[in-house]
């Protein structure tokens, strides 16, 4: 009988003993041993409840004036304090952030933003410690929930981030760099930079990234379409998307400055097929000259500006590289030799290594001088138009002028020689 009683008395004190070591468990995973019973008397006070009125001011030291002023970012529709968390939220969080607002006592802000007459949203951050975590709400608990959720999933900056260059001059030219550059034909990314230099570093170069506010790229863009260059500020509007979007993917920026600007997509002008009579016009004065051959290869074969220097002759075709692939993979497309074409190309021997070839911009500059109200890429649209007019099939056309099929068109498509060069024949119709 006593012995019974003695195994239970050592039962019970064996469940008090693993109590014991819970209990120890989770005070040091929470607060150091040297401090333990204080912090816990001061937590068990405290609750973790808000402060008086929610929202305490938090004001700081101006470093130009040296006088005392509200916190940057504030407003008189703004207020700005700290958030207090109760016990059951704490529980919620991730360890590594306990330790962070309990051990270290850092504690996260909340702001009040007014964003109407009766519409109020709150928002919680905490940035220390290599964090940037942001969270918002209609209501404090809310915010609070989202805020949690975030937590859970933050990942601190790294080293390779902190040493990332923060001004959008530096930061656009080390992400173009390393990142778009590979991406990108020559021209295109030389096309980019002018369009950097002339526009946005001017504008907004010398700034922080986190410091550029949405009023300030519409100004930017609203000055261009203002000037008439509409397609220069669709082209700006892109440019400004990718450096934000790359430095929100570098933990930059939270937010893209442009999701909030008013922009009118610009509507592009396609080209215009030369008139039988314009043709013959612009080859009675080019005939003979440097410019005959660049300008037959665009119109016969329907060759982008850019790849007119790429053009070669094999047997009964002219080979040029596609250049409209990403990741720069280099493909070639193949053009039958036209009638018109093949006259040409006999003065120069069919050989076109002897052939001056003209930069592309020196070639789109002199077009109009002499083809008025054309441009140098319209003798690509007058090549796919003839070929719907003589009937030539999609799925050659396609294959002409470099169009992709699509990835399963590309992958399941593999056209003849012999098809390529009977659809080609129709063209001697021209």
């Amino acid at each position: 009988m006593h012995y019974g009683k003695i195994e239970e008395a050592l039962h019970y004190l064996r469940q008090m003993d693993e109590l014991a070591k819970l209990t120890r468990s989770l005070l040091n995973e929470l607060i150091t041993e040297h401090d333990a019973q204080d912090d816990v008397a001061i937590h068990k006070r405290s609750l973790f409840r808000f402060a008086q009125n929610d929202v305490v001011s938090f004001p700081f030291v101006s470093r130009e004036t040296g006088k005392e002023k509200s916190d940057v970012g504030t407003s008189d529709t703004q207020k700005q304090g700290f958030v207090e968390f109760s016990e059951k939220e704490i529980l919620q969080m991730p360890a590594h952030f306990k330790r962070l607002i309990i051990i270290q006592k850092k504690r996260c802000r909340i702001r009040v933003h007014q964003s109407g007459q009766n519409s109020t949203t709150y928002e919680i951050r905490y940035r220390s410690d290599g964090y940037n975590v942001s969270a918002c709400g209609k209501t404090i608990e809310l915010a609070k929930a989202n805020f949690i959720k975030k937590l859970k999933t933050a990942r601190p900056r790294t080293d390779a981030m902190a040493s990332v260059p923060t001004t959008l001059e530096e930061f656009t030219t080390y992400y173009f760099e390393k990142f778009r550059k590979p991406k990108l034909a020559e021209l295109t990314y030389e096309n980019d930079e002018r369009r950097l230099r002339a526009h946005i570093f001017p504008a907004l170069g010398k700034m922080r990234l986190n410091k550029i506010t949405p009023n300030q790229c519409q100004i930017l863009y609203d000055s261009l379409r203002a000037e008439g260059k509409n397609k220069t500020a669709d082209e700006i509007y892109s440019l400004l998307s990718i450096i934000f979007k790359g430095a929100i993917a570098h933990g930059i920026l939270e937010r893209n400055p442009l999701n909030v600007i008013v922009h009118y997509k610009h509507e592009t002008q396609s080209g215009k097929a030369l008139t039988r009579d314009e043709e013959n016009a612009l080859f009675d004065q080019v005939r003979d000259t440097a410019y005959e051959v660049p300008f037959a290869l665009a119109l016969y074969c329907g060759l982008r500006p850019n790849e007119i220097k790429t053009a070669k002759i094999a047997g009964e075709f002219i080979v040029a590289v596609n250049s409209k692939r990403k990741n720069r993979k280099i493909e070639y497309k193949k053009i039958p030799i036209c009638l018109k074409l093949q006259a040409i190309l006999a003065k120069i021997e069919n050989d076109l290594t002897n052939v001056e070839k003209r930069a592309e911009k020196t070639l789109s500059i002199r077009f109009p001088k002499f083809c008025p109200n054309h441009k140098l890429y319209d003798l690509r649209t007058t090549f796919y138009s003839r070929c719907k007019e003589f009937g030539v099939a999609d799925s050659a056309r396609d294959e002409f002028v470099g169009h992709s099929l699509g990835a399963l068109g590309n992958a399941y498509t593999d056209l003849s020689d012999e098809y390529l060069l009977s659809e080609g024949k129709k063209l001697n119709k021209w």
